[in-house]
């Protein structure tokens, strides 16, 4: 997809099976494009990781287009079963991250519940011909009966992508997963669960630091959780990470080894006239994204999202009503667990620009430069490539206009959660249902 403001957006491609053949193994759980945009990596359900390639002919089209072709498909995680909390652990695929090309080969990190493992993806075009030791089948052969010595010669072979597991990171947390982010420095990175934050060496297995540590002595005195957590993209010494009480706290690893007390706490005082029983669970922050640049912050809750200055605590420079209209609705919401959704945000290349899913296959995205917002709908139905989609409008009541859509008639079972933005070029990639 391509464009905001007075940019036009439509579709691409669609990637997945149909409706009728999706099982629950197969639905996406996270989506990540790496570095330079020409991969996006995503992970579902059934534990397996699928890394599509930018098309070079759609890379290099007038105008630019975003299409993607399947470059590598591997299984990253199998189901296991804790033996001694008689607990299954799920295969599903939380999170992806891409570490920084250094070679010719690819490296990425993917975690579930409980196991972080360090991928290597490589390319081979070539295959080396004339062993002296081993026939081409690659039985031995018989010392004895090698009469001569022959050089080998490398020969050109159909190009295959093999993944390898480098590294697995595992037996250190206690809780879900829920967050990894690399450090700046490309030797650290971090992982975060509901009470703890541990920091790890990308050379180092059986050993991490744990840097954060809410677990109180006493469990029935625990009042929040962790929710989300990131290195600053800048700076290797600062991290951030959210809580379900709505703040998020700036931690530098250079004023102590454990990072108990923040260097900054971001938390917007709650407005009164909007207090209800359900403000609690609304304010929990599901993301957090610091900018490209390093300066900002956003943070993504159940009703909107927020733009914070990391030079700044009181209170965010912006907030953008995602879907105001359902404050209505939230009993409702309530009951059927939709208002424990946890939506993701992201950033453009340039910062200019916010991205974050909704109800409906919905999506929203705000113009930070101009305060203009733009609502598009991301369906199968209107899923053909070049497809110019049209921005959609929810209506509260009365009478609806011809392109509105009733907010009695929000389908909260079609929802996208998982975004991602390519680091360079108005592309977006999102998984709906």
């Amino acid at each position: 997809m391509q464009g905001n403001g007075d940019i036009q957006w439509c579709f691409s491609q669609v990637k997945g099976t149909l409706d009728d053949d999706v099982t629950e193994a197969d639905i996406i759980s996270c989506v990540e494009f790496n570095h330079d945009g020409d991969l996006l990596a995503t992970g579902d359900k059934g534990g397996r990781v699928v890394i599509f390639q930018r098309d070079p002919i759609s890379k290099n089209c007038q105008p630019r287009r975003g299409e993607f072709n399947v470059y590598s498909t591997f299984q990253s995680h199998e189901p296991e079963f804790d033996y001694l909390k008689s607990l299954e652990i799920e295969e599903k695929i939380n999170k992806i991250r891409w570490l920084r090309r250094k070679n010719q080969s690819h490296f990425l990190l993917s975690t579930n519940d409980k196991t972080i493992k360090l991928w290597k993806v490589s390319e081979r075009d070539k295959r080396v011909e004339g062993y002296n030791t081993k026939e081409e089948n690659g039985q031995m052969r018989d010392p004895s009966c090698i009469t001569a010595l022959r050089v080998p010669v490398i020969k050109p072979m159909e190009l295959m992508v093999e993944a390898s597991p480098r590294r697995i990171f595992a037996n250190a947390h206690t809780y879900h997963i829920n967050s990894i982010s690399v450090n700046s420095d490309q030797e650290t990175y971090l992982s975060a669960d509901d009470l703890r934050i541990n920091l790890w060496h990308l050379e180092i297995t059986d050993q991490s630091f744990n840097i954060v540590d809410i677990k109180p002595a006493n469990m029935e005195e625990l009042t929040e959780v962790i929710t989300a957590a990131e290195f600053h993209p800048l700076e290797c010494n600062l991290f951030v990470y959210s809580s379900s009480k709505g703040t998020i706290r700036l931690c530098d690893m250079r004023q102590a080894a454990l990072c108990d007390r923040h260097s900054k706490i971001f938390e917007e005082p709650e407005d009164p006239t909007n207090r209800s029983f359900f403000s609690e669970i609304i304010s929990s922050i599901s993301d957090i994204k610091v900018s490209n640049s390093g300066r900002y912050m956003i943070s993504r809750d159940y009703l909107s999202v927020k733009v914070w200055d990391l030079h700044m605590e009181s209170k965010p420079i912006e907030s953008y009503p995602v879907h105001e209209y359902l404050r209505s609705k939230l009993c409702s919401l309530y009951e059927n667990d939709c208002i424990f959704d946890k939506f993701e945000c992201c950033w453009a290349g340039n910062d200019q620009y916010i991205m974050t899913g909704s109800y409906n296959n919905f999506f929203r995205m705000f113009d930070r430069t101009t305060k203009r917002d733009v609502t598009l709908e991301a369906s199968r139905e209107i899923a053909k490539p070049k497809t110019l989609l049209k921005p959609r409008k929810v209506c509260t009541g009365g009478k609806r206009k011809k392109d509105e859509i009733s907010v009695d008639c929000l389908d909260f079972t079609k929802k996208i959660l998982h975004t991602a933005w390519h680091p360079t070029e108005n592309i977006i990639a999102g998984r709906s249902y």
